[in-house]
């Protein structure tokens, strides 16, 4: 009987350890990466002064987001984030490529900036509010109830 008692102690110290050992590893950093950035052999073929947005476009491939105004840039962004456990995820790596046009769309300059040129740059996206966010549904509906005139009505 003492023995029987011995063996499901020891099993059940392995069952834990075992468990244990599976939740420790599955703790173990994740990465993910996110993005694209051509390689050094894919910018060695755009040339300054002579490609074009369009043959930029087709050499390397579109950008992952272009400047606001016509006459701005593309940028190529990827990121690796390391995902550990429940806490929120960290930049490991930034890479961004800006290539510049000047106004007639030929390449001015093409430039490659990481994490090691500065601060970790957080990349959002700005969208202005609306005031509709801070008004319920039923706020919205009896509100909007004095604004309806008997000239609404009949059109």
């Amino acid at each position: 009987m003492l023995s029987l008692a011995y063996r499901l102690k020891s099993v059940f110290r392995i069952v834990v350890l075992t468990g244990a050992g599976l939740a420790l590893v599955s703790c173990v950093g994740q990465y993910r990466n996110h993005g694209y950035v051509p390689s050094e052999e894919d910018l060695a073929e755009v040339v300054l002064g002579v490609d074009t947005r369009d043959s930029v476009a087709e050499t390397i491939g579109a950008p992952s987001s272009s400047g606001i105004l016509d006459a701005s840039g593309y940028y190529y962004i990827a990121t690796r984030l390391r995902h550990y456990g429940p806490s929120e995820p960290k930049p490991v790596s930034r890479e961004l490529v800006a290539i510049s046009f000047d106004q007639a769309g030929v390449v001015s300059g093409v430039e490659r900036y990481g994490l090691e040129n500065g601060n970790v740059i957080p990349l959002q996206r700005r969208v202005t509010s609306s005031g509709i966010q801070d008004k319920t549904f039923l706020r919205q509906l009896l509100g909007s109830l004095g604004n309806i005139g008997p000239g609404n009505i009949v059109q």
